[in-house]
């Protein structure tokens, strides 16, 4: 936890010229603000949110104080900076500690479009000098709601979908908190990721949900749901052996699918997994090759605990 409060200040620090506020999203969020979703929490990398028309600032803003692209493939690059909703990750030069810096939660090729501006609009200061914000309540969990339903990469989903379940428990007493989470959910287009985050929150974790709040929501129809009970009950548990029958792996495989269509147009998405399947491949050993000369210190990912 202290090495997270120390690294949001050296990103606060560099970011200070710029008179942007450091809005923090997901479990560097939690820990600065203090919930109970932070406790045990392991860090791979921090991520934050700022307006899409100061990106090219921020970034030389960063650049300045250590922090470099870890993408240097030029696909890799047009890829993230075109189409997606965030930077390549950052990773400082001596503390090898990764950023995210993203400009929205969702890529720009998807068919939903929640507005940017309206979760900047609404975060809640952490400090006096509201230069540190998080995302107001009801946008926290509806961001861990769809990115926990929009990404297919469901290896960590449990942890996750806990963390769903601690933010309803957590916020689900304010007044007027639930009233206000299915209005914001249609204000933003993301009924349908808090419709699952609710349905499975309940299922798997018994989630304390007042009974009429997914009732307001458009349900998929009746095969739909049952495919997608199906896969996600499969999909959510822990990734291990004892929790897995014959069809998981199909499971996890299909969700996976699921994600990039939701992600990309059809034409986009064969051309982007025809480039990532035959062209990456070559690039990554090039680079490969060329990071042996590298020292050892200079390349592994050192996690923030």
């Amino acid at each position: 936890t202290l090495a997270v409060q120390w690294e949001v200040a050296q990103i606060r620090q560099a970011l200070s010229p710029t008179g942007i506020p450091l809005i923090l999203l997901k479990g560097a969020a939690y820990v600065m603000a203090k919930l109970p979703t932070a406790r045990g929490r392991i860090f791979s990398d921090i991520d934050i949110m700022v307006p899409k028309d100061r990106l090219n600032e921020v970034e030389a803003a960063l650049m300045l104080h250590g922090w470099a692209t870890t993408h240097h493939d030029t696909y890799d690059q047009h890829y993230y900076r075109t189409w997606m909703h965030e930077l390549p990750p950052m990773q400082h030069i001596k503390r090898m500690t990764v950023l995210d810096v993203h400009h929205a939660i969702l890529p720009e090729t998807t068919a939903i479009h929640p507005d940017p501006a309206q979760l900047r609009a609404a975060a809640v200061r952490l400090d006096a000098s509201g230069q540190i914000m998080t995302l107001a309540p009801v946008d926290m969990v509806l961001h861990s709601a769809t990115h926990l339903f929009h990404d297919g990469e469901l290896e960590q989903g449990l942890r996750d979908l806990l963390d769903i379940d601690s933010l309803l428990q957590h916020f689900g007493s304010l007044p007027s908190f639930w009233t206000q989470l299915i209005e914001r959910a249609r204000e933003l287009e993301l009924t349908r990721p808090l419709f699952y985050a609710l349905r499975y929150a309940t299922l798997l974790l018994h989630t304390p949900v007042p009974p009429t709040t997914v009732s307001h929501f458009d349900h998929p129809n009746r095969l739909l749901l049952a495919l997608m009970d199906s896969l996600f009950i499969r999909a959510l548990l822990p990734n291990h052996a004892s929790c897995s029958d014959l069809l998981t792996g199909t499971a996890r495989s299909l969700l996976y699918v699921r994600a990039n269509w939701l992600r990309m147009p059809p034409l986009l998405l064969a051309r982007h997994l025809f480039h990532k399947a035959f062209i990456s491949p070559k690039t990554e050993h090039i680079h490969t090759q060329s990071d042996r000369t590298v020292p050892r210190q200079f390349r592994d990912k050192e996690r923030v605990n």
